[in-house]
């Protein structure tokens, strides 16, 4: 049974990559295409958006998704939301209609094909790097000015499977703070149930997007950095650690 389940995980995982490179290529005309201008990134936008549902339809993920407010077609909002998969991303694009622009580790801009539309699309940083974190702002800063919104995944990096929340970083909130710009703070409940990133693991199934009320910072100072970055992060880990419960109670996944 042991050999059957660690069979089945190594072609889950090559499977997934596939996915993630076929709708690439199938798109690729088109997405060299809506890169080639800043302001085209509309349109590469709503081509991810594609590219993502058919990764997570491919691994049979059933999403729901379910938005506490109605997002403004114009307005720029900052997401928010905890990382535990590499589906994340992908989860991330179908929750949001409203083009969005990823902050992320530029380690991702190595893998072959996709790192090559990451690295011209998304605002990559080097946390090890000051002089790079520092970049992060102004790129946003100029992104947020062209109508778009930002998302990050502030808990830094990926952390331990056994922690159900890491520590979130404060450039998420200062950031929105400074633009004054609402925050909308997303959990997902199964990603790391479903794809973490452990090898070994995951499978097909409900994958729970949930947003909640956004959180505004009309007003707000950068003294309030810290307490905005915990009321949001209280929001996001008391919703997993209902989840947990229930399932726990149920005895389900």
């Amino acid at each position: 049974m042991t050999i059957i389940k660690h069979a089945f995980w190594i072609l889950y995982r090559i499977w997934f990559y596939v996915l993630v490179a076929v709708p690439i290529i199938i798109m690729l005309p088109l997405l060299v295409i809506s890169i080639l201008k800043e302001s085209w990134y509309p349109y590469f936008y709503r081509l991810a958006r594609i590219w993502a549902r058919v990764i997570l339809i491919g691994m049979g993920f059933n999403t729901q998704i379910t938005l506490a407010e109605k997002l403004e077609r114009k307005a720029s909002y900052m997401f928010i939301g905890n990382h535990t998969s590499m589906a994340d991303i992908m989860l991330m694009l179908v929750v949001s209609k409203n083009p969005f622009v990823f902050v992320g580790k530029k380690e991702l801009g190595k893998i072959p094909l996709f790192g090559f539309f990451y690295k011209r699309t998304c605002i990559l940083v080097d946390r090890s790097s000051e002089k790079s974190r520092k970049a992060v702002f102004l790129r946003a800063q100029r992104r947020l000015k062209q109508g778009l919104s930002i998302c990050i995944f502030p808990e830094g990096g990926v952390p331990d499977e056994a922690i159900i929340l890491d520590d979130f970083k404060d450039g998420a909130f200062r950031l929105a703070i400074n633009h004054q710009i609402p925050i909308v703070p997303v959990v997902f409940l199964d990603n790391k149930k479903r794809f973490p990133f452990t090898f070994f693991s995951g499978s097909p199934g409900r994958m729970r997007a949930i947003g909640f009320n956004f959180i505004s910072t009309e007003g707000l100072q950068v003294s309030d950095t810290k307490a905005l970055n915990k009321e949001t992060r209280d929001l996001i880990l008391q919703a997993l650690k209902t989840s947990e419960t229930k399932k726990a109670t149920l005895g389900t996944e």
